[in-house]
Formats: structure tokens, C-alpha cells, sequence
């Protein structure tokens, strides 16, 4: 993972680039910031999803826009100094980062500009149907990259702890590809399967097996549901091991019945309090 893609939205988006600065350790890679504005103003800046805002407002919402381009851009800037990073295009060898401005919606610019990249850094929505949780899901469903969620506080480590939610999908399946590099980096290695919560497919020690052969170390455990739904239980154990990062197959049932009937992956993205790897 030698190229990483931390989208940042505005100025509060430190989360997302201290995680993106835990991955870039990892790999020694290169950390682009990206910040992407809205040309044509459909998108309300605050965050949500809106409407076209009439032509008598234009020039306020360039300036907010503007002003929080600048947030955005001098944010990096603090946390890559703040933390060592060399900046600029050109920085040579080990873990190095460079600034992007984009125009355009933040959620279409990510799921097609994200797809020449090893890994793309994204914030934890605060609500669903936010802007936010539209940029996890282009991310998701456009990029065909894997994603990292950076959880609403900042965290301490990535990688070291790692809780694989097993679920037999081929969603699971294509994340677990993608997090064999944080794997075979990891200390300790669970995967958990959840009993209501899964799909035709191998059990979760078949894939502990698997692990095994590349030398990565781990343990399968499968779970009742008892009362809880299939994520809360992801989560919770997630808690007992002391991860810090989950790995999980993102709307192995869709979005639209997640969004109606809830879901593990829509539990997970609303509720997790650590960094989580997704993919579709």
C-alpha cells in the first residue's frame, strides 16, 4: 500500500489523517490529501446532501467554500509537519505526502480518482444519509480500492490487533485480499463469524487456514446471536480483543434493504469506535 488517498473534507477532518499517517507508516508510502469543491453549487457546504442553491447566494457559498479549502489545506499541513512527514510531490524515498484540490463533488471525485490508489482514508459519518456516509459508499461501490474508515476520534495505533469479520461472502473475501498487508504486519489476528450472519461459503476456520499459509497467525471463534444484531456483536468483540482495526465485506445484502431493515454493515459504519477496512 504505497499510495493513500485521505480525503479531506474541511477542517476537522484530523481523524482521518492521523490514520491515514498510521497506514503511511506501515508501507512507507505516500499520503495525497485531497480536497474536493463543488464548481456548481448542489451540494449545501455543512455536510449534508441539498439541492441547486439559487444564483443570489453564489458568491457566500464561494467564500465558505474557499474558507474551508483553506481549513482543509492548513490542517495537513499542520499534521504532516506535526508528525515528520515531508511534503511535496517530489520527497523521495520513506513516507512522503502531497496536497490535491479538486473541483467537484467530494463523493464522485473519490469514487473515480480513488481508483489509482492503494488505499482511500475517509471520515466516519455522523448520521446516515449524510455527505459523508455518500463519499464512504462511492468510495465503496466506484473505486473497486479498498477503504479505511477512520473512526470519529483519533487513533492510537492501526493495525496491530486485527478482528476479520467473517461473514463467507465474496465481499469478505475481496476485503481480506486487500487487508493481507496489515495482516501479515498484525501481532494478533482473530476472525469471527456470527451465527444468522452469514452467506454459502467456507467457515471462518477455513480461512484461519488459509491465513496460516501465507504466515499470518490466527484464531476462528463462531458466535450465536443470542439478542444482538450480527454488527453490535462484531463490535463488541472487536472490544474484547482490544482491536484496532476491523476488516469487514461492506452490504453483503444491499444498501437499499439495509437501509430500510438495517444491517451489519450499516451497524459497523454508524457505530465503530476503531478504524475499519471495507470493501464491496
Amino acid at each position: 500500500m504505497k499510495t493513500i488517498l485521505a480525503v479531506v473534507g474541511d477542517g476537522a477532518a484530523e481523524a482521518v489523517l492521523e490514520a491515514a499517517v498510521l497506514a503511511a507508516r506501515r508501507f512507507d508510502s505516500k499520503i495525497t490529501g485531497l480536497n474536493a469543491l463543488a464548481s456548481e453549487y448542489a451540494v449545501v457546504f455543512g455536510g449534508e446532501m441539498g439541492f441547486s442553491i439559487s444564483s443570489e447566494v453564489d458568491r457566500t457559498l464561494e467564500r465558505e467554500g474557499a474558507e474551508r479549502r483553506e481549513q482543509a489545506r492548513n490542517l495537513f499541513n499542520s499534521v504532516m509537519r506535526r508528525r515528520g512527514i515531508a511534503l511535496g510531490a517530489g520527497a523521495g524515498g520513506g513516507v512522503s505526502a502531497e496536497w490535491r484540490e479538486e473541483a467537484g463533488r467530494q463523493n464522485a471525485i473519490v469514487g473515480t480518482l480513488g481508483r489509482v490508489y492503494d488505499l482511500i482514508v475517509v471520515e466516519q459519518p455522523n448520521k446516515a444519509a449524510s455527505f459523508a456516509e455518500a463519499t464512504l459508499e462511492d468510495a465503496l461501490f466506484e473505486s473497486g480500492r479498498p477503504v479505511l474508515m477512520a473512526p470519529k476520534a483519533v487513533p492510537a495505533a492501526l493495525g496491530e490487533r486485527i478482528l476479520v469479520a467473517w461473514n463467507g461472502s465474496t465481499e469478505t473475501a475481496r476485503t481480506v485480499a486487500f487487508a493481507m498487508p496489515f495482516l501479515k504486519r498484525a501481532v494478533r489476528v482473530e476472525v469471527v463469524s456470527v451465527e444468522g450472519a452469514f452467506v454459502p461459503g467456507p467457515a471462518a476456520d477455513e480461512l484461519v487456514r488459509n491465513l496460516k499459509a501465507h504466515g499470518i497467525e490466527s484464531a476462528a471463534r463462531h458466535i450465536a446471536v443470542g439478542n444482538k444484531p450480527p454488527g453490535e456483536i462484531f463490535l463488541d468483540e472487536a472490544r474484547a480483543m482490544q482491536a484496532d482495526l476491523l476488516v469487514k465485506g461492506a452490504y453483503t445484502q444491499s444498501r437499499l434493504r439495509q437501509m430500510i431493515f438495517g444491517g451489519a454493515t450499516r451497524h459497523v459504519i454508524l457505530n465503530a469506535g476503531i478504524p475499519v477496512l471495507l470493501a464491496h
